[in-house]
């Protein structure tokens, strides 16, 4: 099986290269080609996405934005044979994903949407949660490659499902990270130490992902991204999209605080540096 994969950033680095060490000849492409030429000699990096997937039998993206996404997905579908399978692993557009599902199924191809959760800590040591929309029968057909990125996989139902499922998600961490934030600056603010404070969160009730990786970086001022402001913002705006006539008053708040974030300078810092839109008086 020849795999291509579009997109060596964070998170696809460490997802290529898991195929790759599981003996799969996997091609990569990146816009910028020096990031997917620094995964060679474990794959083979190419210039163009032409020349990465035309003898590909699956490919894999996972690249920024939705329109990076459609864009990425146009010049496949000119290039790919019949009867590949297509996996868009970004967070994106459910719509979209409907989308570019109806355009490759006109055009004898299979696309599956199936975005990730788990940080680049769960990329670079494979216990993603894999969310997937689509067709059964092709989810089971990826299934042995999902299982070699990821520890949770879970089929979700048809076309978008996959999309829904990671803006449903993204709902969770937004009140997480948010909680995780106020709550270190209560203690702040009161004269406790920060450190024994995280202890106390994440040995209890109210542990989570969030307190037990971004939480010590919150507190020591670390804002190296594990997943990117900009980026975060993008997903909570996709919910806001998507929501119809819901009242999601968690995700309006905390996509506020990272709109505010973002016009100070804070795209490309980590998501836990939300401490500052409080810290730093940015209400």
């Amino acid at each position: 099986m020849k795999i291509s994969w579009i997109g060596t950033g964070v998170m696809g680095k460490p997802m290529a290269l898991h195929l790759a060490k599981a003996g799969y000849a996997v091609s990569v492409y990146n816009r910028h080609f020096d990031k997917a030429k620094a995964l060679e000699p474990e794959v083979k990096a190419y210039h163009s996405i032409e020349s990465c997937v035309k003898d590909a039998d699956i490919v894999f993206s996972i690249v920024g934005f939705p329109n990076d996404v459609k864009d990425v997905y146009l010049e496949v579908m000119k290039h790919v044979r019949p009867n590949t399978i297509l996996v868009d692993m970004t967070t994106s557009s459910p719509t979209l994903a409907i989308e570019l599902y109806a355009m490759a199924k006109a055009q004898g191809l299979f696309m599956l949407d199936a975005p990730v959760t788990g940080g680049d800590i769960g990329a670079i040591n494979a216990t993603l949660s894999i969310m997937v929309g689509g067709d059964e029968d092709i989810f089971n057909r990826v299934l042995p490659l999902f299982r070699l990125m990821g520890k949770t996989i879970t089929y979700m139902g048809k076309p978008g499902s996959g999309m829904h499922a990671k803006l449903a998600n993204q709902t969770v961490i937004a009140g997480n990270v948010m909680g995780v934030a106020e709550a270190l600056v209560y203690a702040k603010d009161k004269g406790l130490d920060l450190e024994r404070m995280l202890s106390v969160i994440t040995g209890g009730s109210a542990n989570s992902w969030q307190a037990q990786y971004n939480g010590m970086k919150m507190i020591k001022g670390d804002h190296q991204p594990g997943f990117y402001v900009k980026h975060f913002l993008k997903d909570l705006k996709l919910v806001l999209e998507e929501k119809k006539d819901l009242k999601l008053e968690v995700v309006e708040t905390v996509a506020k605080a990272y709109q505010m974030l973002s016009d100070q300078g804070y795209q490309d810092k980590g998501t836990q540096s939300i401490i500052d839109y409080y810290l730093k008086h940015l209400i």
